[in-house]
């Protein structure tokens, strides 16, 4: 059965707070995200980029899992993503498997790269840092403040805006960056709904869902959410409370209308997502009860129902290595050596994004690449750096069906693609880009379920794990 068809509900009671904060930066910084552009910075804003912050905690207060949602593209060092999410745990206290940055991978922000100082607008980045990192602090002290006791429940949807973007040159080995139609793409939304105990009002809801925000690419000039800001909008106005989007495995996954410089189409894609989600929200009652069977007697009907939900307030988290093996790439000094007599803007900006894989995994023969296991009552949350494709959130709620599995890719860091095996020897980018060999995401996807299958046999709730160093 795929997670869409399920009816299960699960209930996490506890305690609850949410906040936001605008973390839009000025007109005029450098956010060059891509090859082809002519521009290297920013002249307006579309819309607004958002900071939503959710504080979890038990029934009792303790202990505290702290989630970030913010419409920011990806890393390209680790002293900086550190720095922000350094600076959260910090303010409030936390350890660092109760912590989760995640981020919306939108390719319409600015550049989070100190080193792009020199660039033009490149001197607003590390200022625009620091607000960002205040403003998240400030909110999840916000957030924290406002904890009230709470429900968290989920349930799976379908959209079908994201479609395989692997596309290949047929005759070739080569695979293009464009929407593939023959292919399969796993349209699953996972929508999570938090109601206050008392009173039942929507206090939040939350949209897991895999889909590059691509939309716009090098002719736009405009800060921007991409889809993720119009779906937003659309859920917010008819339930006046706020959304968070987590962006999912989306490896090979994106708009099949995307690479271009009309923010309409981005703000359509974003409806789009979020018709589906409140279609999925108005399903709600309907789902707390389930007919077991119909008996007919004269012209009446008795029916016998049976409370499909499951209520629990686990609650825990923890932080560990999965080692996987790096490829033979070339060290940062000689991509460096290519980058000083490079004139091509385009390969410039690829090799820029090199350097900056490069150096993230570092120049060993294997990477510790940290994952964030959570168990929120029946739900668990999987999160790691990389760019995964869709397998790992597809095979973990094939393994584990009946149960609410939200799956963060480009979160507390950032580590390049993870593309199936068997795509190994392909000219694609997300191949020749992935800093691992064949292999890699199957590793990953083996340590989560393992490590899933320990957390959800765990008797004692309320574990957060030592911190990884």
């Amino acid at each position: 059965m795929a997670p869409a068809d399920q009816l299960l509900t699960s209930v996490f009671p506890g305690e609850i707070g949410v906040a936001r904060v605008d973390i839009t930066p000025p007109a005029g910084i450098y956010a060059r995200n891509w090859g082809r552009s002519h521009h290297d910075t920013a002249v307006g804003i579309h819309r607004p980029l958002t900071a939503t912050v959710l504080v979890i905690a038990g029934p009792g207060g303790d202990p505290v899992l702290l989630l970030v949602a913010a419409d920011l593209g990806w890393w390209k060092r680790r002293e900086d993503e550190r720095r922000l999410r350094g600076g959260l745990q910090a303010a409030l206290g936390l350890p660092e498997a109760g912590v989760l940055l995640s981020l919306s991978h939108t390719h319409a922000g600015p550049s989070l790269y100190r080193e792009d100082a020199a660039k033009t607008g490149g001197e607003l980045i590390e200022p625009y840092l620091d607000q960002v990192r205040d403003r998240l602090v400030a909110a999840a002290r916000a957030a924290r403040g406002n904890r009230r006791p709470a429900r968290l429940s989920w349930r799976y949807g379908r959209c079908d805006l994201a479609r395989n973007r692997d596309l290949p040159e047929p005759g070739t080995r080569r695979h293009v960056v464009g929407y593939h139609a023959p292919a399969a793409a796993d349209d699953t939304v996972l929508v999570g709904r938090i109601e206050d105990a008392g009173d039942g009002r929507l206090l939040a809801s939350v949209v897991n869902y895999a889909c590059h925000p691509t939309t716009l690419a090098w002719d736009n000039r405009l800060i921007s959410p991409d889809f993720p800001g119009a779906m937003r909008e659309t859920v917010e106005t008819a339930t006046g409370a706020p959304c968070l989007f987590l962006q999912g495995a989306s490896g090979e996954l994106a708009p099949a209308e995307q690479y271009c410089g009309d923010v309409a189409v981005a703000d359509r894609h974003g409806r789009r997502l979020g018709h589906a989600v409140l279609g999925v929200m108005e399903s709600w009652s309907e789902r707390l009860q389930v007919f077991d069977h119909v008996i007919e007697s004269g012209a009446a009907l008795a029916v016998t129902r049976t409370s499909s939900v499951r209520s629990s307030n686990a609650l825990g988290a923890s932080v560990q290595p999965v080692v996987l093996p790096l490829k033979p790439m070339p060290t940062v000094a000689e991509i460096e050596a290519k980058l000083a007599g490079c004139t091509d803007r385009a390969l410039s900006e690829r090799l820029w994004r090199q350097r900056g894989v490069r150096r993230i995994v570092g120049e060993g023969d294997s990477l510790d690449l940290p994952l964030w296991i959570w168990r929120v009552g029946e739900a668990c949350v999987v999160a790691s750096p990389g760019e995964a494709y869709s397998q790992l959130q597809t095979a973990l709620r094939q393994h584990f069906p009946g149960r609410p599995i939200v799956v963060l890719n480009v979160t507390n860091g950032y580590a390049g693609y993870l593309p199936p095996r068997e795509h190994a020897g392909r000219d694609q980018y997300s191949v020749w880009q992935s800093p691992y060999p064949p292999g890699a995401l199957e590793t990953l996807i083996d340590a989560a379920v393992l490590r899933l299958e320990r957390v959800l046999t765990t008797p004692t709730p309320g574990n957060l794990s030592p911190t990884l160093s």
